[in-house]
């Protein structure tokens, strides 16, 4: 429940999940329950083609009676375009019909159907109508389902890849916390970034010493620039999340192209608290019962057609959280 409310909090997230809701809302519950498809004043053409055959057969049995070629030559043409291969049927399956009704009906209405033409198989037709709407509520639960596991999946990619930490920089060892500490810290965690990870988005449980869970941290990817692969970040997200707290506390922590320019770096001050990413540089991100120290262990940046130090090569960060108070 943590993971699925820290991730509502992306505005992708909310407008995948809507439009999911609103295609149910919108399909089943207004689509095919309150104001279901109805027909009115439907012609011949529009019946399935066993009804077609029914209406042709009492044609016949009219044609039989009155001797109208033009009734029937009308009557033909309301079909459309199938009429002439269900006479073919009818003429190859006349059931309690006189046959040679059913062939001066052909005759004098001016319709020879083609004996080339296959019958129409109307079973295989009603069963696929029949199969639509089980079809469609299948790949709404499918939907589903790829967003669910696209809401997990960043998260389980970061538990599965611990190698972060082993191939961190000898410099980027944690710290040995001595008694002077008021208390040791709740956990640690070492995340890198390198360019080309464009799914880069590490996050971390954070739990008390007895095992209860107390929140999340993690770094993602904030803002790129340029175009084409991979892509070029120049800015990251770091955040905090406490299930004490009502609101997921973030700093971003920008390049120093990014940060000197005044626009870009006012627009994702919206995102959090901007930061020029520097080594060494620590930020410190608190909420009700948390606090978060965030340092820049190990920094790189990209060369190539882009302004100088405008995206990151690499960037090792050491997260640190600890009670607050």
């Amino acid at each position: 429940m943590d993971d699925i409310r820290e991730q509502l909090n992306k505005p992708l997230w909310i407008g995948i999940i809507s439009f999911i809701v609103g295609l149910l809302i919108g399909l089943v519950v207004l689509g095919w329950w309150l104001w279901p498809v109805q027909w009115t004043d439907a012609g011949p053409s529009d019946l399935r083609p066993e009804f077609q055959e029914t209406y042709l057969r009492m044609a016949i049995d009219s044609y039989t009676l009155n001797q109208d070629a033009a009734i029937a030559q009308q009557r033909i043409a309301e079909v459309g375009e199938n009429s002439a291969e269900i006479l073919a049927n009818i003429a190859a399956d006349p059931g309690t019909q006189n046959t040679d009704s059913i062939q001066a009906f052909i005759l004098f209405s001016g319709t020879e159907p083609s004996e080339e033409v296959a019958p129409a198989p109307e079973e295989t037709t009603s069963q696929a109508r029949s199969w639509l709407p089980w079809l469609c509520l299948i790949t709404l639960l499918l939907a589903g389902a790829l967003v669910t596991v696209f809401l997990f999946r960043n998260r389980s990619f970061s538990f599965s890849l611990p190698s972060t930490r082993k191939e961190a920089p000898p410099e980027a060892e944690y710290p040995e916390y001595t008694a002077a500490e008021e208390e040791p810290p709740l956990a640690q965690f070492m995340t890198t970034y390198q360019i080309g990870n464009d799914l880069f988005d590490d996050s971390f449980s954070i739990d008390s010493p007895a095992g209860e869970f107390l929140g999340e941290c993690g770094v993602g990817i904030s803002e790129t620039i340029g175009v084409g692969d991979p892509k070029k970040v120049t800015a990251f997200e770091v955040w905090l999340f406490d299930k004490n707290d009502i609101q997921t506390v973030t700093t971003v922590l920008m390049s120093q192209n990014t940060f000197a320019d005044d626009a870009t770096r006012q627009r994702l001050s919206a995102k959090g608290e901007p930061v020029q990413a520097e080594p060494s540089r620590e930020m410190v991100l608190e909420t009700a019962t948390l606090r978060l120290e965030a340092r820049v262990v190990d920094m790189s940046y990209g060369s190539g057609a882009l302004p100088p130090e405008s995206f990151f090569d690499r960037i090792t960060l050491e997260l640190v959280a600890w009670p607050k108070g």
